[in-house]
C-alpha cells in the first residue's frame, strides 16, 4: 500500500481520466470499486480483468459503495447523489489530478498549469513547444486529453508536464500547488455546474494556490480583480505593458523587466497571429519563464517554441478561399466569449452560430461584434436565443435560420453553408463560431468542424 492511500476507493466515471486512476490504485494495493451510468463502458473488461469491481447502470452511481475515497471523473456535479453521499458520511473526494499531484515521486516534474474560460489547450500546447525548444521534455496534459495521471506516472519521466485545468478539475482539487499557474480570461460558462459566478471563479482562482509566479490576464477586469490575493502575480497583456509584465511593443511580444524590454518574439511568430492567439502566447511566455533558470528556457526559446506551434484542429482553421472569401473553421468556439475573440480576429464576417447555449446570453457578444457582421446564418436547438440578440442590437443585419433538426447535422451544416455563401462577399470572412455546444445535432465540436469543412470543400470541388 502507497504512503496516504487509503485500503478501498471507488472511482466514479469511466470516460478519459477514470480508467487511469483504476489501474494507479490498483497498482498501488487500492481495492478498487469502479462505477459508471452506462451500461456499455469500453473500459470495463479491462478493469475488471486487473482486480477491480466494476458496477454499471444508472443504478450504480445512485448510492455510495462502501469506501474510504471517492475518485471522481470531473464532470460529475457534487450534488450527484453518490458523491453527495461521500460529502455527507465524510468520505474525502479527489479529482483525477488531485490523485495525480499525491502520487508524485519524490523528483517529481514541476507543473505550470493554465486555467481560464477559453484559451487552455491552445496556450498548454504552446507551452510545451516553448519548453521543447528549450530542450526540455515536456508535455501538455490534463483537460486537453492526455490524463495527467498519465504523465506523472510516465515511465520515461518528463522534465515539466503542462498542465491544463478544467473549473471542474480544479474544484476536486485541495493540495495541487504548480511552480506556476495562469488565469486566461473569466467569462459566465458552466454555471449550471457550479451554481453562481462567483463559485465559478473561485474554482479558477485555485490555480493560483502556493505559486512561485501568478500569471494573469491584466486586461480581463474579472481576472485582474481577482488576482489581488495571489502571490506574486505578473500580468500580461495585449497593450504596452507596465514594468513587469508582458506585452506588445511596436509588433514585438516583450517582457518588461527593470532593465528595460527583451524581445521574446514577433507578432508574426505567431500564426494565425489573432489577438487571443497573441494573449495565449504571452500567458505561455510567463508561464516558461517562471521556471527555475535551471531549465534554461530563454528568450531564444520562446520564439522558436512559438514559431513551431500550430493550433489543434477547428480552432479558427482557414479551411477555403473561395471567390474572395474565407471559410474558417472555429467550432471549439463554444461559448460567447470564444465567439467574441474569434469575431474580433476579422474586419467583415459572415458569422454561423447556435446550438446549445448552456444557459449563455448572446447580448454583449452581438452588440459587441455588429459591426463586424455582414450577416448571420444560424442552426441548432437554441438559435433563437441569437436571433433575439441580434434582433435587439443588430436589427439591420441579415439573419437566415436553418431549421433542420436534431440528428440532421450534416445537413443542417450542408445548408448553412450554401446560405453563408449567398450572403458574402468578397474580403468577407464566412466563421463557424457558433457560441454554443454542439451536442443537440453532433456528437461534439469536431464533427460539427468536419461537417463545416466537408460542406465548403464540396461547394469547392462543384464549382
Amino acid at each position: 500500500m502507497s504512503a496516504g492511500l487509503p485500503a478501498r476507493a471507488v472511482v466514479a466515471g469511466l470516460g478519459v481520466s477514470g480508467p487511469s486512476a483504476v489501474r494507479a490504485l490498483l497498482e498501488r494495493g487500492v481495492a478498487v470499486t469502479a462505477v459508471d451510468a452506462r451500461e456499455d463502458a469500453a473500459a470495463a473488461a479491462e478493469l475488471e480483468a486487473l482486480g477491480a469491481e466494476v458496477r454499471l447502470g444508472p443504478a450504480a452511481v445512485e448510492q455510495l459503495p462502501p469506501t474510504d475515497l471517492v475518485v471522481t471523473s470531473p464532470g460529475w456535479r457534487p450534488t450527484q447523489p453518490l458523491l453527495a453521499a461521500a460529502g455527507a458520511a465524510g468520505v474525502p473526494v479527489w479529482g483525477d489530478v488531485e490523485l495525480a499531484w499525491r502520487l508524485r515521486g519524490p523528483h517529481a516534474a514541476p507543473w505550470l498549469a493554465v486555467t481560464g474560460t477559453n484559451g487552455k489547450t491552445t496556450t498548454v500546447r504552446m507551452l510545451a513547444s516553448i519548453l521543447g525548444a528549450a530542450g526540455r521534455r515536456a508535455i501538455a496534459a490534463g483537460n486537453v486529453g492526455v490524463p495527467v495521471l498519465d504523465a506523472v506516472l510516465a515511465a520515461e519521466p518528463y522534465d515539466v508536464i503542462a498542465v491544463e485545468l478544467s473549473s471542474y478539475q480544479l474544484h476536486w482539487s485541495s493540495s495541487v500547488r504548480p511552480v506556476a499557474g495562469a488565469v486566461l480570461n473569466l467569462a459566465p460558462d458552466h454555471l449550471d455546474w457550479h451554481g453562481s459566478m462567483e463559485a465559478y471563479a473561485a474554482a479558477k482562482a485555485k490555480v493560483w494556490q502556493g505559486v512561485e509566479e501568478a500569471v494573469y490576464n491584466a486586461d480581463d477586469p474579472l481576472v485582474a480583480g481577482l488576482v489581488r490575493t495571489a502571490h506574486a502575480p505578473r500580468g500580461f497583456t495585449l497593450g504596452v505593458p507596465a514594468p513587469g509584465q508582458l506585452g506588445v511593443v511596436d509588433g514585438a511580444l516583450v517582457d518588461r523587466t527593470e532593465h528595460g524590454d527583451e524581445e521574446l518574439a514577433s507578432v508574426d511568430d505567431v500564426a494565425p497571429a489573432a489577438p487571443h492567439n497573441l494573449a495565449n502566447a504571452l500567458a505561455a511566455a510567463g508561464l516558461a519563464l517562471a521556471l527555475h533558470p535551471a531549465y534554461r528556457v530563454d528568450d531564444a526559446a520562446v520564439r522558436a517554441g512559438l514559431r513551431a506551434w500550430r493550433p489543434d484542429a477547428h480552432r479558427i482553421a482557414l479551411v477555403a478561399t473561395l471567390d474572395g472569401v474565407d471559410w474558417v473553421d472555429d467550432s471549439k468556439a463554444t461559448n460567447p466569449h470564444a465567439a467574441a475573440a474569434s469575431l474580433a480576429a476579422y474586419p467583415s464576417v459572415v458569422w454561423v452560430a447556435g446550438g446549445l447555449a448552456k444557459g449563455a446570453s448572446f447580448d454583449e457578444l452581438v452588440a459587441g461584434a455588429r459591426d463586424r457582421l455582414r450577416g448571420v446564418v444560424l442552426l441548432g436547438r437554441e438559435r433563437e436565443l441569437v436571433a433575439a440578440a441580434l434582433q435587439r442590437h443588430a436589427p439591420d443585419v441579415p439573419v437566415v435560420e436553418v431549421a433542420a433538426g436534431e440528428g440532421e447535422g450534416a445537413r443542417a451544416m450542408a445548408e448553412a453553408v450554401d446560405a453563408a455563401a449567398r450572403l458574402a462577399q468578397p474580403g468577407d470572412t464566412v466563421l463557424l463560431a457558433p457560441a454554443c455546444a454542439s451536442m443537440d445535432q453532433f456528437r461534439d465540436y469536431g464533427a460539427r468542424g468536419d461537417a463545416f469543412a466537408d460542406a465548403v470543400r464540396a461547394r469547392s470541388s462543384s464549382g
